[in-house]
């Protein structure tokens, strides 16, 4: 006797068929939790109640309510939610392969059953349940992964390259709609002046290199504006294709930043040149014409000409100071205006 717990919900409106199944379900099932309708629409009702969740649905195909064929998409919807079972008087195989292709969990002829036919039926179909439910829950975390990421993703089709999927940022980004990004290729990202970067993408693609690939590429957005993009990407098999996913971060910004730091790097470099080399010479004549003034007999002309020469070298140095102060001032500038 099984002594696990289950709730089962039993749709039969012949009498004598629910007294045989429950009577069956008595002989293995030692804690089953009966619930017995006659017709579809209270099975739905039941169904559609959060407090009365059930473990499995023993579904009669001959209801006074439903056809056959409504009973099957209904059935459809509900296998979703609780594993679903069709019980029946008489063997219908193409219908039994359709109905099991659907998701009904197993088709079982009345006249045939027994209490341990039933009972591993039931068994089989709560496995078989809970591990599609699992690996729905595996698939939903992956999707939700992918559409949720704050950057842009895709899938796209290495032998064409057509982009199969995309996920939310990618449209916001890149300001194409998804049924504009799934009607694209590849190389609709790469601007008219560099249109070999797709091509590069997609013979690296082709190629036997590792499955986890990194580079920068330049693409246009819908607006042509221009942006560099750091893309990783890794291989995968996409509903029968081979295709990547890429992972698309914008760097654009980034990189301004980086240039903007060199640039602010080369200015500094100059201006310690400048200190170091260029004021040193004007400061050097500097002091020797001062020394040469202190110490040499000099004639009136002679003073005065080196008068001049001194006026000469404070002149360069106060120009040197003036283009220092200047350079000093523009990188301020720059940087306000960066803020």
């Amino acid at each position: 006797m099984d002594e696990i717990p289950y709730k089962i919900l039993v749709v039969e409106d012949n009498e004598g068929d629910y007294i045989l199944v429950e009577d069956y379900l008595r002989e293995h099932f030692l804690r089953a939790d009966l619930t017995h309708v006659t017709c579809f629409k209270e099975g739905k009702e039941l169904l559609s109640e959060a407090h009365a969740a059930f473990d499995v649905l023993l579904l009669d195909l001959s209801l006074p309510d439903i056809s056959k064929e409504t009973l099957i998409k209904e059935a459809e919807a509900f296998s979703q939610t609780v594993p679903v079972i069709f019980l029946t008087g008489y063997t219908d195989l193409d219908f039994a392969v359709k109905s099991l292709s659907l998701g009904v969990s197993d088709y079982l002829v009345k006249d045939v059953i027994t209490p341990l036919v039933l009972y591993k039926s039931i068994i089989y179909s709560l496995e078989r349940f809970r591990f599609i439910k699992s690996l729905r829950d595996s698939e939903k975390r992956y999707i939700d992964l992918f559409h949720l990421s704050p950057a842009p993703m895709w899938v796209y089709d290495v032998s064409t390259p057509a982009f199969l999927n995309v996920n939310e940022a990618a449209p916001r980004h890149y300001g194409y709609s998804k049924e504009e990004f799934l009607s694209m290729r590849l190389s609709d990202l790469s601007p008219q002046e560099a249109p070999n970067l797709a091509e590069t993408t997609l013979n690296h693609a082709m190629e036997d290199t590792p499955p986890i690939y990194q580079n920068t590429l330049i693409h246009v957005k819908k607006d042509k504006t221009i942006i560099y993009v750091e893309k990783r990407s890794n291989r995968i098999k996409f509903k029968g294709s081979q295709a990547e996913v890429v992972l698309a971060t914008d760097i654009t910004e980034k990189l301004l930043q980086l240039r903007a730091i060199e640039d602010q790097n080369n200015r500094l470099k100059e201006i310690t040149w400048k200190q170091s080399h260029v004021v040193r010479a004007p400061v050097a004549r500097l002091k020797g014409l001062v020394d040469l003034l202190k110490h040499a007999n000099l004639t009136g002309s002679e003073q005065d000409k080196l008068l001049g020469h001194i006026m000469t070298s404070a002149d360069e140095i106060d120009q040197v100071i003036r283009d220092i102060v200047n350079m000093s001032q523009t990188m301020g500038d720059n940087d306000r205006n960066k803020k």
